[in-house]
């Protein structure tokens, strides 16, 4: 499951982890630890790895270190193409829930509420969104047209296609 920050990734995959009576492979709570320090590379690698034992799972995130052998055990790649203005539309209020309910994400992190205010991507989510978006499409989609043929890849648009595609999953 690919796509931009906000664009439901975490959401759509745990509705089809659960569909399938899979695993859902959160890739952030596996790089993010306490105090938002970031996993050094191979032992990123390695809990990847690890993670993606067996053929029941659904990972979520694209990280470029792990991303090569995600795509190697994948048979599908899912990615979330919702507008830009769709995007922020999803992210700003979660963010701002998160931020006021003081929520508690991947090993005890917490969105920062100065961060909020920061223009800089690596602080602040909805900048990083907002400036990646465009270069993620850009990158999916040329991904999307040179996958092998024995990975398929869906491309979701909309809420709507999101739903569509839950609901004739078994189908596709």
């Amino acid at each position: 499951m690919v796509g931009c920050s906000g664009a439901g990734k975490t959401t759509l995959a745990r509705r089809l982890a659960q569909q399938l009576g899979y695993r859902h492979v959160e890739l952030d709570a596996l790089y993010h630890q306490p105090n938002w320090q970031q996993l050094p590379t191979e032992q990123f690698k390695q809990v990847v790895s690890e993670a993606l034992q067996g053929d029941d799972w659904v990972v979520e995130g694209s990280y470029s270190a792990v991303r090569p052998h995600v795509l190697e055990r994948s048979d599908m790649v899912i990615w979330l193409d919702l507008p830009r203005a769709a995007v922020m539309r999803q992210l700003i209020p979660r963010t701002l829930k998160r931020l006021v309910l003081r929520q508690a994400l991947w090993n005890g992190n917490r969105e920062r509420w100065g961060n909020l205010f920061k223009l800089t991507p690596e602080k602040s989510i909805l900048v990083w969104a907002w400036q990646r978006h465009a270069l993620y499409r850009q990158r999916y989609g040329d991904e999307m047209r040179t996958t092998p043929a024995s990975r398929r890849y869906i491309r979701l648009d909309s809420r709507q296609a999101v739903e569509h595609f839950l609901t004739t999953f078994p189908a596709c």
